[in-house]
C-alpha cells in the first residue's frame, strides 16, 4: 500500500520539522542568531490515467486524469534574517550591526567568516577578537595605554591615549553583504562561509548606502519568537500524529485482508 510509505514520508518530514524548531528555541538566548524554517515540498506522482490523453477512437481527451502522489521532503532549511533587538550591555567592546551586514572574521586557516554577533575583546597583544580568540577583520589593535574606546555609527574606531588630548583613530570597521545571505554555510560558533551560491561578498563601510549602522555597548539578540515556535511546534506534532494514524490505519486495512478467507 503505497499510504505506508507516504505516511512514512510525512513522519520524517515533522520529524526535520521538530528539529528545526528545536534548534530555534535551544537558541532564543544566541547572540545574533537567525531563526530558521524548514520548508517542503511534494514527491513525484503517479500516473493511475495521465491527464490529456484521449479516451476515444474519436478523439476525446480526458479532462483530469488520476494522479497519485508518493509523500513530501525537505526542500530547504532557510535562516529568516529579520532584525533582533538590541540589548544594551554598556561594554564598549560589545558591537550590535543595525541593519544590513557582517562582522568579517579571519580564521587560523586563513579564510575569513562572517558572523552577526559582535560580541568581542582584547587579545594579550590588544588585538580586538571573538570570544574564541579569531581577529576582526580588517585587523585593529588597540594601544596598552588606551583609556577609552569609542566606535561611532559608521565604524570608526577611536581610543583615547594617557597624555593625549586628541583620540587616536585606530580603524574602520567594514561590513560584508551577500547577493544570498541565505547562501551562507553555518559552521557554528555564530560563524558563516562564504559559498557558491551566496555569492562573493561585498564589502563597505557601516552606515553607508547598503549597509546597516554600529551601535557601540550593544548586542543582537536572537530573533526568535517563542510564542511562534511554540506554536508550530504544536502544528508540527499534530502532524506527526496524524502521519502516524495513517500508518495505524494502512495496517489495519492490510490485516483486514489477510484475514479474508
Amino acid at each position: 500500500m503505497r499510504s505506508l510509505d507516504i505516511a512514512g514520508t510525512g513522519m520524517q518530514a515533522q520529524q526535520t520539522n521538530v528539529e528545526t524548531i528545536s534548534n530555534n528555541i535551544a537558541n532564543m538566548t544566541t547572540t545574533g542568531y537567525k531563526r530558521r524554517r524548514a520548508e517542503f515540498q511534494d514527491l513525484i506522482y503517479q500516473d493511475l490515467r495521465r491527464v490529456g490523453t484521449t479516451s476515444s477512437d474519436t478523439g476525446t481527451i480526458v479532462p483530469s486524469g488520476a494522479q497519485v502522489g508518493l509523500g513530501v521532503k525537505t526542500a530547504a532549511i532557510y535562516a529568516i534574517n529579520e532584525q533582533g533587538n538590541l540589548e544594551q550591555t554598556s561594554n564598549s567592546l560589545d558591537f550590535a550591526i543595525q541593519g544590513t551586514g557582517y562582522f568579517q572574521i579571519s580564521l587560523p586557516s586563513g579564510e575569513t567568516a562572517y558572523t552577526r554577533d559582535g560580541t568581542f575583546s582584547l587579545s594579550n597583544s590588544g588585538e580586538i577578537v571573538t570570544s574564541d580568540g579569531y581577529p576582526l577583520s580588517p585587523p585593529i589593535t588597540v594601544p596598552n595605554n588606551a583609556q577609552s574606546i569609542s566606535v561611532d555609527n559608521s565604524g570608526q574606531i577611536e581610543a583615547t591615549i594617557v597624555g593625549q588630548t586628541t583620540p587616536q583613530i585606530l580603524g574602520q570597521i567594514q561590513l560584508a553583504d551577500f547577493p544570498n545571505p541565505n547562501g551562507l554555510a553555518a559552521m557554528g560558533q555564530n560563524l558563516f562561509t562564504q559559498t557558491e551560491a551566496s555569492g562573493n561578498p561585498i564589502t563597505g563601510n557601516p552606515n553607508t548606502i547598503g549597509y546597516g549602522n554600529v551601535q557601540q555597548g550593544y548586542i543582537e539578540t536572537s530573533n526568535v519568537n517563542v510564542v511562534t515556535e511554540i506554536t508550530d511546534l504544536i502544528t508540527a506534532q499534530r502532524a506527526y500524529e496524524m502521519n502516524s494514524k495513517v500508518i495505524t490505519a494502512s495496517d489495519q486495512m492490510m490485516q483486514t485482508l489477510t484475514n479474508l478467507q
